[in-house]
């Protein structure tokens, strides 16, 4: 009974925060341009989906954007995973005070906004403003912090008998960091990837100043412009068919991927 009540509450408080808004969104980027700008709940007196999802799709730079968010998300996540996997390794074997005090630098820069003009200066100092090559190297200096506090912790429960049995068995280094300790973090890895795909995907404020043109405009850029452009008479319906829009691909990767972050998040709570 109590389970009962518990997520009968969960529910109703989620109804007006969740499922209102989502709602909102939706039915609205279904109608034409003078009913979404009521903003009501009611479902459409005309529908206009083909129309506002063809002209988001025609003028709004989605393919261009999806294209651009894909060729940025895919290489920062894996080298942040990857690094971050090495570095965590590293920080959970040492007992160096040097790399105790990287470790929590490393921690902080999860709380700490990073410093956007030094980068953007540092950038153009190396002629890599403006561009994907930037943009990708700082996401990934910035996001490092994420994977390297969530896997440090399950180096350090981990015994390193395997990776000692695996050294005198002639193994170098490196097979011992593929073969052995990626498939042992990998649920937490799977975890840490899949924040970053979300953080990565949604991020607005690096790609404002460090990317330049529509042509390396990313999703949120590409929806920032396309609502600017229409600023003096907003059209809510292609906004809102533009967020939907933006915001498949990430529901895609939740529902593939739910029951494995659940996994991934129920075994390090089992470690810890």
């Amino acid at each position: 009974m109590r389970a009962v009540l518990k997520y009968t509450a969960l529910t109703l408080f989620a109804i007006p925060w969740v499922l209102v808004p989502v709602w909102l969104v939706v039915v609205n980027s279904f109608k034409p341009a003078g009913e979404a700008a009521e903003l009501g709940l009611g479902l459409p007196r005309t529908w206009a989906v083909a129309e506002n999802y063809g002209i988001v799709l025609d003028r709004g730079g989605y393919l261009t954007g999806l294209f651009n968010s894909l060729k940025v998300t895919v290489p920062i996540v894996v080298a942040v995973v990857l690094l971050g996997a090495a570095a965590a390794w590293a920080f959970g074997r040492s007992r160096s005070r040097w790399l105790q005090a990287a470790y929590f630098v490393m921690g902080l820069s999860i709380l700490l906004p990073p410093s956007i003009i030094p980068t953007v200066y540092l950038l153009r100092a190396l002629s890599l403003d403006g561009g994907t090559l930037g943009y990708v190297l700082t996401m990934t200096g910035c996001r490092l912090g994420v994977v390297i506090f969530l896997a440090t912790g399950f180096v350090r429960a981990f015994p390193p008998d395997l990776e000692h049995a695996a050294s005198i068995d002639g193994a170098s280094r490196p097979q011992v960091f593929f073969r052995i300790l990626l498939p042992l973090l990998r649920p937490v890895l799977f975890v840490g990837g899949v924040i970053l795909i979300i953080n990565v995907w949604n991020d607005f404020f690096f790609a404002l100043f460090l990317l330049q043109g529509s042509a390396n405009a990313t999703l949120p850029l590409s929806l920032f412009q396309f609502a600017s452009g229409t600023l003096q008479s907003l059209n809510w319906n292609l906004v809102f068919a533009h967020v939907l829009l933006t915001t498949l691909p990430l529901v895609a990767v939740y529902v593939a991927a739910q029951k494995r972050v659940l996994a991934g998040l129920t075994e390090g709570s089992l470690k810890g």
